[in-house]
């Protein structure tokens, strides 16, 4: 989870690129934006594969026990963006700015805010009944904390939607140069995983 952003005023729709155009050169350097449940790691990690390139796990940088964070994430995390390839998600706003600044491709999931709550809420679920165990020992609370945590994991994402999309036009404006793929459907993310597969 991470802290929100206030609206900005919209880039215009065209600054967003084709799958085509963001095939032109060989990516390097990845980053994955979207709202939380909207999954940005399982794209991270299929674009990774894709592109073979190593997929880090933002998360697992940032969580330390009992959903601490760790002293070491910002080091860590400029350490990643220094090095020539990666893939990892596009979240924490102390770190946002270092990885675009040496992204050369973000992607961004514009998922729909009921597609994103089925995910969120199924994926929660299932964690919390298999007591499956995420980063550095940490497990997902029971789904009955909903109701008595705001920052919950699926209220926070039904709260936090729409901020993505403040972000990634911020980041469009400060960086010109940085290719943007939005990819609004599931369909459209695996077409564009298709083209990508294709040409490497």
């Amino acid at each position: 989870m991470d802290e929100g952003t206030s609206s900005l005023k919209p880039v215009s729709t065209t600054r967003y690129r084709t799958a085509t155009d963001a095939l032109l050169s060989r990516s390097q350097r990845v980053i994955v934006a979207g709202t939380s449940g909207s999954g940005k790691t399982h794209l991270a990690a299929r674009v990774g594969a894709a592109l073979q390139l190593p997929h880090v796990e933002i998360d697992a940088l940032h969580w330390g026990p009992g959903w601490v964070k760790r002293s070491s994430f910002e080091v860590e995390v400029a350490h990643l963006a220094q090095s020539s390839h990666w893939v990892t998600e596009w979240q924490y706003t102390a770190v946002r700015p270092l990885l675009a600044r040496r992204a050369d491709l973000l992607i961004w999931l514009d998922l729909s805010r009921s597609r994103v709550m089925w995910q969120v809420t199924r994926r929660s679920l299932g964690r919390a009944m298999r007591q499956q165990v995420l980063w550095n020992g940490n497990v997902e609370p029971q789904l009955w904390t909903l109701l008595r945590d705001p920052d919950h994991i699926i209220r926070w994402a039904w709260r936090t939607h729409m901020e993505t999309q403040a972000q990634v036009e911020a980041i469009g404006r400060a960086l010109p140069d940085l290719v943007i793929v939005r990819l609004k459907t599931r369909s459209e993310v695996e077409q564009w995983l298709r083209k990508i597969v294709a040409a490497y």
